[in-house]
């Protein structure tokens, strides 16, 4: 059975709703070597983030994938905690940030040694946190992959075909996109397991056509801050007959522990509220809004 893997184990489509595919619940930006990198009080984060997750809760929300991965202060303990203390399915990333956010011990290992480490996330569990990972996420440089992160991708995708898991990149060049998905399937995994994540950073919209027809996913992930500039590339990928590899998404949250009391968190709610019903009065029916909230995030992100 084609299931969500999740912080409340795994879910079939008939169990969920609408799914926000790229979301933040707990982000540290201070580098990996930083002596306070990662650190939090766990009830601390529970208590900021808790209401943000039921703001989305009570529009229809049903499940939400978490896009901090190691580098940038991925906390699975975290993400269980809030799930818990919520009822919000929360899909847990493997994989490693872009360059000069990667550790130093994934600096030191081997493409084996990292595809090995995904595999025990995805199939196991990451750390001793009880939570087993869904989905694999990465990054490249805007001027270029660079080798650390092209070894990093080909050991996601040696990870990523032996699980069927997803794997998504923070990228801005479309140019760099096509690059990765050449060292992918070179690996032998699949465009369509691929989400380009930030599509909408990308101007050049041939960029996007071309990404979509090679069959990947297509990520306007900005919504609440640029809702004029993906409104108007949702139109023209529906237009384009793209509709069925496009996720609409943040990138919102989140609890950020070098800031006083984790910050001010971004609400998850501007696409229920404000820009699903801009998108009905561009005139998109009911149905292909379905298929945008509910069924291409669970067909990409399913394992």
């Amino acid at each position: 059975m084609t299931e969500l893997t999740t912080t409340l184990g795994p879910k079939s489509a008939a169990e969920l709703g609408l799914i926000l595919p790229h979301e933040h619940i707990f982000v540290d930006f201070r580098r990996p070597d930083h002596p306070a990198h990662g650190e939090a009080d766990v009830a601390a984060v529970v208590a900021r983030m808790a209401p943000e997750i039921w703001k989305a809760q009570a529009l229809g929300v049903t499940a939400l994938v978490d896009c901090t991965p190691v580098g940038v202060g991925r906390r699975a303990d975290v993400l269980q905690a809030v799930s818990a203390a919520t009822g919000m399915p929360v899909v847990a990333p493997t994989g490693i940030y872009r360059e000069p956010m990667v550790p130093h011990w994934a600096l030191a290992a081997t493409e084996a040694e990292l595809a090995a480490w995904m595999l025990d996330e995805l199939q196991d569990e990451i750390g001793t946190s009880g939570v087993r990972a869904g989905w694999i996420k990465l990054s490249a440089g805007d001027d270029g992959i660079t080798e650390c992160e092209t070894k990093i991708l080909r050991a996601a995708a040696r990870a990523g075909r032996e699980t069927h898991s997803a794997i998504g990149s923070h990228t801005i060049r479309g140019s760099v996109v096509r690059d990765q998905l050449d060292i992918l399937e070179a690996m032998g995994y699949t465009a369509n397991r691929f989400i380009w994540i930030h599509t909408q950073m990308e101007s050049d919209f041939a960029w996007h056509l071309e990404i979509a027809r090679r069959g990947a996913w297509l990520e306007y992930d900005s919504i609440g801050a640029d809702d004029e500039v993906c409104l108007n590339f949702t139109c023209r990928i529906l237009d384009a007959g793209h509709g069925d590899r496009l996720l609409l998404s943040h990138d919102r949250g989140w609890y950020d522990p070098a800031k006083p009391g984790g910050g001010e968190p971004l609400p998850f709610t501007p696409l229920v509220e404000r820009f699903l019903p801009r998108l009905r009065a561009s005139g998109v029916d009911a149905t292909t809004l379905q298929q945008l909230t509910h069924a291409n995030p669970f067909r990409a992100f399913a394992r």
